[in-house]
């Protein structure tokens, strides 16, 4: 339960004077106790078993009168906010297997801070009183069967820090109004099926956690991205077109920025090499980018450490700079159209990277059309030592008998030839 901000997490106060204990009771606001009501009653009773903890409120006493009582002491906490009268600060009902419809025409509880309903079987739509919990800032329906869209009196909670409505059955646009959330530092919305645009929202200068993964979201990427975010997931969506630098420029502060399994075409832009100081793990894999270009920096100060170009349509030689890159230590390009030798340096960076650069533990190239000889480096590697993938490529030299051979064939010499006649012999 925790304690509260101005007495113990219960209306009873002790005054100590003249070393004697006076008891002096307060009461819960009405209103508090008519929402918990209407709470209990809209679930499904057969979901709220002997025992539980929402079995046990039957308002026999006052709600918040718990200090000397174990009575009505979980699923919430009160705090006394004013003399005499005590206000529901907080419900949580996470992973506690409720289920039925969320209240619809109360919700009037203004002090309430924390309200998680996550990891339930709630089902229904999000109700738009919602919008009268102003002090709220934390609100958890993740993991529900929610359904209808997203209410945009939820934009009116201005004091909202995290939103969770992740993997649900939510479905529309996003709505704009989120822009309005100006202290909100997580957003959640994966795992449902959101569609249209994804809206800007670049006013809300707290934000650092952006997911919104698995859902039908469609249209360009957003032209600009909060500067605070340290993660960008949105995989598995229908984003299309290309990806514009102003997008991502100013994230100086971003770790991760997973794009896959989107429609994204054109060139892998540069500027993700050596223009994001901190970017660590990048995710382009299953989308339609058909080059890559090289930073002039040749990303040697570049903090990635992880690359996923896996699942594209790239053509032309594998890059040198990814080689130089200081951190890097795990890099797929498997199932693209590249050709053309694998680089020494790759080479040298799965086996001797130099002092103060990371190995490449993970270097996998199956899937191209690469040939010429397997670098002598690779050769004498070990079995499990690395995890390096050449199959399905042109090299007519790569038995199984190597590791880094096993698990598919070749491409036959007339495949290999069709696609690149003027390099392959």
């Amino acid at each position: 339960m925790g304690f509260p901000k101005f007495s113990l997490s219960s209306t009873v106060l002790l005054i100590m004077v003249t070393g004697l204990s006076l008891r002096a009771e307060s009461k819960t606001y009405w209103g508090d106790i008519e929402v918990l009501k209407e709470m209990k009653n809209g679930l499904d009773p057969g979901s709220v078993s002997p025992g539980s903890c929402v079995s046990s409120w039957d308002f026999a006493v006052d709600p918040c009168d718990n200090l000397f009582s174990e009575r009505f002491t979980c699923g919430f906490r009160c705090d006394l906010v004013v003399s005499g009268t005590s206000r529901v600060t907080e419900i949580s009902l996470d992973q506690a297997g409720y289920a039925g419809s969320l209240p619809s025409t109360s919700w009037s509880l203004p002090y309430l801070e924390t309200l998680d309903l996550s990891n339930n079987f709630f089902s229904g739509s999000i109700p738009d009183s919602l919008a009268n919990l102003t002090k709220l800032r934390r609100l958890g329906l993740s993991r529900n069967s929610l359904s209808g869209q997203i209410p945009t009196s939820i934009g009116s909670l201005s004091e909202l820090e995290e939103l969770y409505l992740d993997n649900n059955n939510l479905q529309g646009t996003i709505p704009a109004g989120l822009n309005n959330l100006v202290s909100l530092k997580r957003l959640e919305l994966q795992s449902n099926r959101l569609t249209g645009e994804f809206p800007e929202l670049g006013s809300l200068k707290n934000l650092y956690f952006l997911d919104a993964s698995d859902n039908a979201i469609s249209g360009n990427i957003p032209t600009s991205f909060p500067s605070s975010l340290v993660q960008i997931s949105m995989r598995n969506n229908s984003f299309e077109g290309k990806m514009i630098a102003d997008s991502f420029r100013n994230l100086g502060y971003l770790q991760v920025l997973d794009l896959s399994h989107n429609r994204l075409s054109g060139s892998v832009p540069a500027f993700l090499f050596d223009a994001l100081p901190s970017l660590q793990q990048l995710v382009l894999s299953f989308n339609h980018f058909s080059s890559l270009k090289s930073p002039y920096s040749l990303a040697t100060q570049s903090d990635l450490i992880s690359v996923d170009l896996s699942n594209n349509e790239l053509r032309g030689l594998l890059p040198s700079f990814m080689a130089l890159m200081p951190r890097l230590s795990a890099l797929s390009f498997e199932n693209n159209k590249l050709t053309g030798l694998i680089p020494t340096m790759y080479a040298l960076k799965v086996v001797v990277p130099g002092p103060g650069i990371s190995p490449l533990v993970r270097l996998l190239l199956g899937g191209n059309y690469l040939f010429g000889p397997i670098p002598d480096r690779l050769i004498g590697l070990e079995p499990c030592s690395v995890n390096v993938r050449l199959v399905d490529n042109c090299f007519y030299r790569c038995p199984a008998i190597f590791f880094f051979c096993q698990g598919g064939e070749q491409k036959s010499l007339t495949e290999c030839k069709s696609f690149a006649p003027p390099v392959i012999p």
